[in-house]
């Protein structure tokens, strides 16, 4: 299981997906352009000192991700989220994660390309109250996802 941010803008929510990752033993890996530099205050403010826990691998593009990792294929699934709910995306709770996949969240402002969403047919919400948000906080996001996600892949069996 990895977490995949596209391109994120905000140096904290990024920070708090690595402080996710580093106690979950998750490889994060950032899709740049990147809002921010990694040396930015906030980003190490929000990942405190868990930083040399993580498993970090930054990209210069997505091709160079898909590339890198084999993400799609044998390495393991892409398995998108999005904020828009539609008859193509699976509610989180329920939808069938294997210990493989490749969690790949959005820019917080703009979400997913096109593109880049044809790529796969995997896709998840997260189920909310209709009319209240229009979505959940990216760190948020990702850790509702991630926990159902190793939850489901039976990823979780040893943990206390």
């Amino acid at each position: 299981m990895q977490i995949v941010l596209y391109e994120p803008e905000i140096p904290p929510n990024t920070g708090n997906v690595a402080r996710l990752c580093a106690a979950t033993g998750v490889t994060l890996n950032l899709v740049e352009p990147l809002g921010f530099k990694l040396e930015d205050r906030y980003l190490k403010r929000a990942g405190l000192d868990y930083w040399p826990n993580v498993n970090l691998k930054v990209w210069p593009n997505w091709q160079a991700f898909m590339e890198g990792t084999g993400a799609g294929g044998k390495a393991g699934r892409l398995v998108f989220t999005s904020a828009k709910a539609s008859e193509e995306s699976a509610a989180v709770h329920r939808f069938a994660f294997e210990p493989d996949d490749f969690l790949v969240f959005g820019p917080e402002t703009r979400g997913l390309p096109q593109d880049i969403l044809a790529l796969s047919p995997y896709r998840v919400r997260i189920p909310m109250l209709e009319g209240r948000v229009r979505s959940i906080n990216l760190s948020t996001s990702a850790g509702i996802v991630l926990y159902a996600a190793l939850a489901k892949a039976n990823l979780m069996e040893n943990w206390e």
